[in-house]
């Protein structure tokens, strides 16, 4: 089934809102572009919001616009046992010897933008920046302005003539292509700089992917000009994901081993193709634990269950904020879902009756104290509370955790709906136009996947999840120096893990496709970057970091940071939480214990979980004394979870890393 929508669907499904804390966007985007939603969460957010003057990381290098001018460096990295960053330091200054001083804006404008790049223009100087994501060279017309003493190979699309002096090189007048690239610091021979002229004329202008939804992959497809191949640089999840496929007729590519720019992602290494095929193993999604829930433990999860919904109180709900609010509905949806696992279902009309209540309302607009607007200006939905204050609901307002708080309320929907198919149809519109505020594939050049799901014009591309790093970006119109950040990976599984199932309970078999290969991305993104030696090379963070971490707590695009918003290094069980929590059947890691005076029950409730991965019995005597749950978890749940786990031994694909007591243990597999 698909739902066709009225391109205006969403004006009419959630009220227009007059937002006084959103930005606006045609102070960087041309004209052009204003008239469709926009990004809010993406890889060049920084060039569009207050001054456009913060630096964005566009693989290898860290660009700054500011002043009529393009700032690159290719950045060293500064770390502590806490944290990682790369350090913006001028390192060439791209700018017309003319200046039109009549121009008083000199401000650079968006042009255009893909899913791999964005195209800055000064018009005060007639520059035009083509920034690709993973290409060594950065493509312009401009005069450059030298002021360090790193090796910059410059090459022309027609003769020119350069004069210069100890800080600046000056040319004459000049009309064409001109691209810049660096020797990387470890270039020990003429090997790079031979390679960098052998395909120096070739460039790419933008690049577009494709969502291969019925093979778990993506495509890569980089519009370029000039003459030869395409020389691109590729990050460890790429060449991991390049490495699975085997059809070589569409992966017709070339992997340079041994040409490589440093990265806090990783050694960045080349690729020679236009077109790549990044497959990934499919995540098969279901509404229960894989392996079941162990039937001796049925009286024990029916007795928990019997108390947890004879508790759920629709009235008695205090909080408006759409986040907390969003994990009382899925908590709630899980009774459900277990109850179904155990055989139990006597309960379920009254989890039925308090779902209705409780998002119903969030969905016709007749929730007191909060709801759901659509914002015009960037195409999407805000919250009321968060059109007025752009702190409310974690910032929500000015598109900051959608896929956190939309995803929890998916996950209530997709439950409701299948539990109360006339219900489903009734909101039926509703529950899409949700989905679609950050999974709306349409608006992309090249796309393999057809559907409805296309048609959702009234909001972005792909809200948060970064189609170049392949994973999700939860900061939105916030200008940050180190550029998007994520916090919570688990929370972003979840997001498109309850897509899924709303396609599950829609019989959607394209929104199950796409909401599955989303997903495995997401786990596979977490194990490369938010697991210290995870799936990622073992040299990728610098030793000190590597010895006190093995979670990042908030992953940013130029940083990597130990502590959380809203705790410090030393909580670790906060930092294992963030990165578990909800606890459904898409989630397995493992964990060891605490022993740090004052931790909160909810957040050892999730290391029990984790404990119980390898420790069943363990695990299951600590869960019985805990005194509270997390406000999204439940005794009922964390029941399901240890009573559903097999034997260690029986799944091979658990990876332990022990490490000392006090230290978190590393990663284990996400299961479905």
């Amino acid at each position: 089934m698909s739902l066709q929508h009225p391109h205006n669907a969403a004006s009419f499904l959630f009220p227009q809102t007059h937002s006084t804390v959103l930005p606006d966007p045609s102070t960087f985007f041309s004209s052009n572009l204003t008239s469709s939603p926009l990004p809010t969460n993406s890889f060049f957010q920084n060039f569009a919001l207050k001054n456009g003057d913060q630096p964005e990381y566009i693989h290898p290098y860290l660009i700054k616009s500011s002043s009529s001018s393009l700032s690159i460096s290719f950045p060293s990295r500064f770390f502590t046992s806490a944290f990682i960053y790369q350090v913006f330091i001028a390192d060439l200054t791209i700018s017309t010897s003319e200046h039109d001083n009549n121009n008083n804006n000199n401000k650079h404008v968006i042009s255009s933008y893909s899913d791999l790049s964005v195209t800055l223009d000064i018009p005060s100087n007639n520059l035009r920046f083509f920034l690709v994501r993973g290409s060594p060279y950065v493509t312009v017309s401009y005069t450059i302005k030298l002021n360090n003493g790193q090796t910059w190979l410059i090459y022309a699309s027609s003769p020119i003539k350069f004069s210069h002096t100890l800080s600046e090189i000056i040319s004459d007048e000049f009309s064409g292509v001109i691209r810049i690239a660096v020797l990387p610091d470890d270039s020990s021979s003429n090997k790079y700089e031979e390679i960098l002229d052998r395909f120096s004329s070739c460039y790419p202008v933008s690049g577009d992917v494709a969502l291969n939804t019925n093979s778990s992959s993506v495509e890569y497809n980089w519009e370029k000009k000039g003459d030869g191949d395409l020389l691109m640089l590729a990050h460890p999840l790429h060449l991991l994901l390049l490495s699975k496929s085997d059809d070589d007729s569409h992966n017709n590519v070339t992997i340079l081993d041994d040409f490589k720019y440093r990265s806090i992602d990783g050694d960045l290494v080349g690729v020679i193709g236009d077109s790549w095929l990044l497959e990934t193993d499919p995540v098969s999604v279901d509404w229960h634990s894989n392996r079941g829930v162990k039937e001796e433990s049925y009286d024990e999860i029916i007795s928990a269950l019997s108390k947890d919904v004879e508790d759920l109180d629709s009235s008695a709900i205090t909080t408006t904020s759409s986040y907390f609010y969003g994990k009382l509905i899925a908590r709630a949806a899980r009774l459900a879902l277990i109850a179904e696992e155990v055989d139990f279902l006597d309960v379920i009309p009254v989890v039925k009756k308090f779902l209705s209540e409780t998002i119903g309302p969030w969905l016709d607009g007749t929730f007191n104290g909060n709801g759901f607007l659509y914002d015009e200006k960037w195409g999407g939905i805000i919250t009321k509370q968060g059109s007025t204050d752009s702190g409310a609901d974690f910032g929500f307002g000015v598109y900051n955790d959608h896929h956190y708080h939309l995803g929890y309320f998916l996950y209530g929907i997709a439950v409701l709906a299948k539990i109360d198919p006339k219900w489903g149809k009734k909101y039926k519109p509703q529950a899409y136009s949700i989905m679609s505020d950050f999974m709306n594939i349409g608006g992309g050049k090249s796309e393999h996947y057809h559907s409805t799901l296309n048609h959702h014009y009234h909001y972005t591309r792909l809200r948060c999840f970064d189609l170049y790093k392949l994973h999700s970006w939860a900061g939105g119109l916030t200008e940050f120096a180190d550029g998007r950040n994520q916090e919570s990976t688990s929370e972003a599984i979840n997001a498109y893990y309850s897509a899924t199932l709303l396609g599950l309970a829609y019989n959607d078999t394209e929104l199950v496709s796409l909401g599955s290969t989303l997903t495995a991305l997401e786990i596979h993104a977490a194990k490369m970057w938010w697991h210290v030696n995870g799936e990622g090379d073992s040299n990728m963070y610098e030793e000190d970091f590597v010895k006190e971490n093995k979670l990042i707590g908030v992953l940013w695009s130029n940083k990597r940071d130990s502590g959380l918003w809203f705790a410090p290094p030393v909580w670790k069980e906060c930092r294992l939480g963030i990165q578990l929590l909800p606890l459904t059947p898409v989630v397995e890691w493992t964990m060891p214990a605490l022993d740090r005076e004052g931790v909160g029950e909810g957040w050892k409730g999730f290391v029990y979980a984790l404990e119980g991965v390898y420790d069943n019995e363990s695990a299951l005597k600590k869960i019985r004394s805990l005194k509270g749950f997390d406000d999204g978890n439940s005794f009922t749940n964390l029941l399901w979870w240890i009573h559903s786990r097999g034997s260690y031994d029986d799944d091979d694909r658990i990876i332990e890393e022990f490490c000392d007591e006090k230290q978190v243990l590393s990663f284990g597999h996400y299961s479905h």
